[in-house]
């Protein structure tokens, strides 16, 4: 005859799944935690300018505003390679007036939008070459960004007029 209303074995499989629900959630906290430091973003940035030479970086670290999502820094640092280096820095440069109209980031990939001025890039394939390496550098600079794919007002173009440097596939820092 039993007393007790509960068998110790009917308490065995209540106490496994608590036990594994348990240890799902530490797993799942942990994993997000892993992401979350993995793409975390601090209060600078490093921007890259290409010296005259087309092959020299110099960079500079410049403060991010309020903003801190991946889309927003992306945004920035693409419109600070636009805005070039500080006066006095010898640097190949976007031509006046070209801007970002936007920049898209998926997965590791970000495409830029620069505005049509970006067509009056002149200078052969070294200026071209140079010119997108202050951006490519600048852009996978940022964590998880590994290519940067170009578009010219809206549309994916195979080079600029000049036709110098291929723009149709996404960019890294291996093409340099």
């Amino acid at each position: 005859m039993e007393v007790s209303g509960a068998r110790s074995s009917d308490r065995t499989p209540l106490a496994i799944t608590l036990a594994l629900v348990v240890l799902l959630a530490i797993v799942g906290a942990l994993y997000w935690w892993h992401l979350s430091r993995a793409t975390a973003i601090a209060d600078h940035i490093m921007v890259y300018y290409t010296q005259p030479d087309g092959t020299t970086e110099a960079s500079r670290s410049v403060l991010l505003g309020p903003a801190h999502d991946r889309s927003s820094v992306a945004f920035y640092a693409a419109t600070q390679v636009m805005a070039g280096p500080p006066s006095g820095v010898d640097a190949v440069r976007f031509p006046n007036g070209t801007t970002v109209r936007s920049v898209e980031v998926t997965g590791s990939n970000a495409v830029v939008d620069l505005s049509k001025e970006v067509d009056g890039l002149a200078g052969g394939s070294f200026r071209e070459s140079a010119t997108f390496k202050s951006l490519v550098w600048t852009m996978t600079a940022l964590p998880g960004i590994k290519s940067v794919g170009i578009r010219v007002d809206g549309e994916q173009v195979a080079a600029i007029p000049g036709g110098h440097f291929e723009l149709d596939e996404p960019l890294t820092r291996s093409d340099w």
